[in-house]
């Protein structure tokens, strides 16, 4: 594997902050792309573009739940169809985190707090029990008993790799060097997003990594 540099990561980022955040974040990230087996160019340009937008250039690693009545009416009409339901959770995450993922992704109840103990973390953000045991095994991470270990570079970089590989967006990468490399780039982000929001924006972040890595001109 070659090793991306401090510069490199620089060059794909466009914030003010750029310079530091580089130099935060780069041995993480050379540290799960190893790991997690994003070993070519190809693969780490797909991979840096992703994680770009899902992390916001690597500053967002917790999801943000502090919604108003207003928006979570409209993100779960079902779940808050009325204004007094709705402000029962409103600006309270751990609260609407512990109602929207009870009993889902291997949580339990909404007494449980698992909601909120295994919301999302991370550079592409980890949800769900199920989700964080099967990184936890597959890495030997301990974020089952300590999740906010993904809000940490070293967790948070290691946790998107882990995502990324066991999705086979490895292999997806692969086929990017092809004539069918902007569908495969828009199957890659659907993967990831669950559909394709942000991907003009993932596609620019594409391109700079792929010129910072020496993929094109």
């Amino acid at each position: 594997m070659n090793e991306i540099t401090q510069e490199q990561l620089r060059s794909v980022m466009i914030a003010a902050d750029a310079d530091a955040r580089a130099g935060q974040w780069v041995a993480a990230l050379n540290d799960c792309m190893r790991a997690c087996a994003i070993t070519s160019g190809t693969r780490q340009a797909a991979f840096l573009a992703q994680v770009m937008v899902e992390s916001s250039e690597l500053r967002r690693l917790d999801e943000a739940l502090g919604y108003a009545p207003q928006r979570l009416r409209q993100v779960w009409p079902q779940r808050f169809p009325t204004d007094d339901v709705a402000m029962r959770y409103a600006h309270n995450p751990t609260a609407l985190a512990n109602y929207v993922y009870a009993g889902r992704m291997g949580n339990g109840n909404e007494a449980s707090g698992d909601g909120w103990r295994y919301h999302g973390r991370g550079l592409i953000q980890l949800t769900g029990r199920d989700n964080y045991v099967a990184f936890a095994r597959a890495m030997q991470v301990d974020a089952i008993r300590d999740p906010d270990l993904l809000l940490q570079p070293a967790g948070a970089a290691l946790s998107a790799g882990w995502f990324w590989q066991s999705k086979g967006l490895n292999e997806l990468a692969d086929q990017l060097d092809g004539s069918q490399a902007d569908q495969v780039f828009e199957q890659i982000t659907r993967r990831i997003n669950g559909g394709t929001l942000g991907l003009d924006e993932r596609r620019a972040y594409w391109q700079r990594a792929r010129k910072a890595l020496g993929i094109v001109a």
